[in-house]
């Protein structure tokens, strides 16, 4: 234990020293390429906020419109049908939207249900088995102008529905 404490505690400083040794024996003046890259790093961020804006006002409109609990209580006899939790469909729903709100939503069925229920162990596993697709595609595409997707986001939330079905059967075969 002691060596990955002290390999955590010196890897940014090597980091950084091996960084500016390179760049003291290539002559680059590495203060101000810090300095430029500093400013590259703001202009980034601002150019993301609408983005980001636009995509935590839409979180919140599906939470607080009531449209997330009128679509669960729609299709909870099917859950019921095919044995998943409905408990579980805000996160599959939320999940490929906003990963803070997926982990405060996985948080709170953990502390609800219990880590070791059959509730929080999918919502676990869907956690890691998924992604944030529309959060990647709205920053990352936004960030570098791309206005066409094409079949990214079809690809994105394909993949996120295969993690979500997955992630219901591997738990069903192993803690069910």
């Amino acid at each position: 234990m002691s060596i990955i404490t002290s390999v955590s505690t010196y890897i940014i400083p090597c980091f950084i020293l091996i960084v500016l040794v390179i760049a003291s024996y290539k002559k680059l003046p590495s203060y101000e390429l810090f300095v430029e890259g500093g400013k590259e790093g703001i202009q980034m961020a601002f150019s993301l906020l609408p983005f980001l804006l636009g995509m935590i006002v839409a979180i919140s409109i599906l939470r607080s419109s009531g449209a997330l609990e009128a679509f669960i209580n729609l299709i909870t006899p099917l859950l019921v049908l095919i044995g998943v939790p409905p408990e579980i469909v805000p996160l599959a729903l939320i999940r490929p939207i906003s990963g803070t709100a997926a982990l405060g939503m996985t948080t709170e069925l953990t502390q609800h249900y219990g880590p070791d229920s059959f509730i929080g162990r999918l919502a676990a596993t869907m956690q890691g088995s998924t992604d944030t697709t529309l959060y990647i595609i709205t920053i990352y595409f936004g960030a570098v102008g791309i206005k066409k997707m094409r079949y990214a986001l079809k690809v994105g939330l394909l993949a996120d529905l295969v993690g979500i079905s997955v992630a219901i059967i591997i738990v069903k075969l192993v803690f069910g």
